[in-house]
């Protein structure tokens, strides 16, 4: 295991972690350790989590529907109106 020094912090800091290690039932020790912890994860990358991006999980979704087709207007053609095939 590591261990990690943290100097310079704060009075009101390390006084509102001692409060909130009591409230957990917890040593400021291992509160601190709790909060080190649950941010080390929550910044993981999607790759590391095995999560997807909003954007990968929306493209997944519409996958196969025909909406990856090529879009002419982004290669400078002019935009022409939709045909739904009706009317």
């Amino acid at each position: 295991m590591a261990q990690l020094i943290v100097r310079n912090l704060e009075d009101e800091v390390k006084v509102r972690l001692t409060q909130r290690a009591r409230e957990h039932g917890r040593s400021t020790e291992e509160e601190v350790r709790e909060i080190l912890r649950a941010a080390a994860l929550a910044e993981r990358p999607a790759a590391d989590t095995g999560a997807r991006g909003l954007g990968s999980r929306m493209a997944g979704r519409f996958a196969g529907l025909g909406l990856d087709a090529d879009i002419e207007e982004w290669r400078g053609e002019e935009a022409r109106p939709a045909d739904l095939g009706g009317a």
